[in-house]
């Protein structure tokens, strides 16, 4: 019969090297999925937000304006995400589609008559603001993570 004394006295096992990299990894992609998640929420409550008071204050016109800029911004935010989590695994750099995207969009809001550069540019901003929430959130408030 073994020694009980050499037997762990926990119901946990040790892990490996690899598998505390891999737990940790999860981890950190579960953190950085919720982030995703928070900023994808507050952007497209921000641009609700602007755009109702925009339509209120304004007009409709410019209140769509600013929803094509945010809406590009939102999916300029969801690319940005995409190539972060393909960063580590499958790419070295990041792509420059977002940009030509948002380059693309100014150039169509130049050239056509009912569409207004300044409020497509905000509204484009708009994830930018959502980001600056939660910065100010997690520093003034940081239990509420």
């Amino acid at each position: 019969m073994s020694d009980p004394s050499e037997e762990p006295t926990s119901p946990e096992r040790e892990l490996d090297p690899t598998e505390t990299r891999a737990a940790q990894e999860n981890s950190s992609m579960d953190e950085y999925h919720q982030l995703k998640q928070k900023l994808l929420v507050s952007t497209l409550v921000i641009t609700a937000v602007v755009f109702v008071s925009v339509w209120f204050y304004y007009s409709l016109n410019i209140a769509l304006n600013y929803l094509i800029g945010a809406c590009t911004g939102v999916v300029y935010l969801r690319m940005l995400a995409r190539d972060v989590e393909r960063l580590g695994n499958q790419k070295q750099s990041l792509s420059k589609g977002r940009l030509a995207m948002f380059i693309g969009l100014i150039i169509v809001a130049t050239q056509w008559d009912q569409l207004q550069v300044m409020p497509i540019f905000l509204g484009f901003l708009t994830y930018k603001a959502a980001l600056l929430v939660y910065v100010l959130q997690t520093t003034l408030l940081p239990d509420s993570k």
